[in-house]
């Protein structure tokens, strides 16, 4: 294996942060689906943050894409976002309705996407000691941040793979955030 020259590791950066960025969009596009039909549910509040953060975090992406003069490549996301449209047409039980087991499909692809996400965090990061475009402590937040979010998506994939899996274990009970150890009724996710 050889080792490219400048140019053609600027090229693959920009291949590679593109590629990232497209993946952004179709998390985020999930993320505000599975938002949208939990709203109002226990879980639509931390979908709804989640959202926010991934929105906020594809920005930062987007920043250090330009600080990197690395150009957006459209086309590229527009891939990521024809993927998540295309990711809705498996095969879940149901062919209208939205099956029990699109919580726990969903929620894996979530995780997978901010498990690569970290990824691209800790690239950037060990860039970041040889080019001062680079911001580290940004890098660093973001990939605690991630950390976070990735803890969190674990935690309700958990609970709805349990509460699909296993219908008669304390998955309701299991409830992330201020609800924690409280019982939900039945359906209430």
């Amino acid at each position: 294996m050889h080792t490219p020259s400048a140019q053609d590791s600027s090229h693959l950066l920009g291949l590679y942060l593109n590629d990232h960025l497209a993946g952004s969009s179709a998390g985020l596009e999930l993320l505000n689906r599975a938002a949208k039909a939990h709203d109002g549910r226990p879980l639509g509040p931390q979908l709804e943050r989640l959202a926010r953060e991934v929105e906020q975090d594809r920005e930062s992406l987007k920043e250090i894409m330009g600080s990197l003069e690395v150009p957006v490549r459209r086309s590229r996301a527009a891939l990521g976002w024809l993927g998540e449209k295309a990711g809705r047409l498996k095969l879940n039980g149901r062919l209208f309705l939205r099956s029990p087991l699109s919580d726990v499909i969903e929620l894996e692809a979530m995780r997978l996407g901010v498990e690569g996400k970290r990824s691209c965090w800790r690239s950037l990061r060990s860039l970041a000691d040889g080019d001062d475009r680079l911001d580290k402590a940004q890098l660093a937040w973001l990939l605690d941040r991630a950390e976070e979010q990735a803890e969190t998506l674990e935690r309700l994939r958990t609970m709805c793979a349990l509460r699909v899996f296993a219908p008669g274990s304390n998955a309701r009970t299991q409830a992330a955030g201020p609800s924690v150890g409280q019982s939900l009724p039945r359906g209430a996710f």
